[in-house]
């Protein structure tokens, strides 16, 4: 989950000042804003850019020591029990998108994960080849037929929309583990996303590197492989009719 609070809180700010960070761009950059539905670039970069000093400074050094300092097979199982806590969001928006053999496989992941594989340490089940099928809410609003909004970059966790942003206040409400109270709760969700970020930066150091050194405006890369890889999972891989050639 990414943004929480802190999602909702740009995209209000962002819906609010409607028209007005458009204004601010030269004719041929508003119009090219307008077109990648992002009325708020200039507000965007400059939180691009935030964000970009704080990986290059905290994120990318911490992941690049735990990748050095941590055997694969160890990362590995973090990144695992990580994911298994997810299952039940997945289970949720699975059913909640009608798809009920992805949440019976999902399920079922999580019941042999959690056993077999010790607390889901181990990915038995996709040993046993049973798939993994990650879902959220904003993917599941998607599917409604709720459009994704302005394009946002919020402060320390990147690309959103407030339909997104949305979706990750309702996946917070959807994970059982909200629901347990115990002392250091709020230390035990803090070390999840934490251990959540450097997983998911120490998995796409190279990936990231590469197209940041290939890119002409880095930026606009990461918009548009933003919305290209929502869409698709809103899509399920299948072709998007409305960009098909018209023959």
């Amino acid at each position: 989950m990414r943004g929480l609070v802190v999602s909702v809180l740009i995209a209000m700010s962002a819906l609010a000042l409607s028209g007005c960070a458009s204004d601010r761009l030269p004719p041929d950059q508003a119009k090219a804003a307008e077109d990648a539905n992002d009325p708020f670039e200039p507000m965007n970069r400059t939180v691009f850019d935030m964000n970009q000093g704080f990986d290059k400074a905290v994120l990318l050094p911490t992941a690049q020591v735990y990748v050095d300092v941590v055997p694969d097979g160890a990362r590995d199982s973090v990144h695992n029990f990580i994911d298994n806590l997810d299952q039940p969001v997945y289970f949720a928006n699975n059913v909640l998108q009608g798809d009920f053999d992805h949440a019976g496989s999902t399920l079922g992941r999580f019941v042999i994960n959690s056993t077999i594989g010790i607390g889901g340490l181990f990915d038995v089940a996709s040993r046993w080849d049973i798939p993994n099928h990650p879902e959220d809410f904003g993917i599941t609003l998607g599917k409604w037929g709720v459009g994704e909004g302005p394009y946002l970059v919020v402060p320390f966790f990147g690309p959103d929309n407030p339909r997104d942003g949305t979706g990750q206040i309702v996946d917070i409400f959807l994970d059982p583990t909200t629901y347990v109270h115990i002392d250091g709760h709020i230390y035990w969700s803090a070390g999840r996303e934490l251990a959540k970020a450097i997983d998911l930066r120490s998995r796409n150091i190279d990936n990231l590197d590469s197209i940041e050194r290939s890119s002409v405006d880095y930026y606009a890369s990461m918009r548009s492989l933003y919305r290209q890889l929502r869409n698709n999972k809103i899509r399920d891989g299948k072709p998007d009719v409305n960009a098909l050639p018209d023959l």
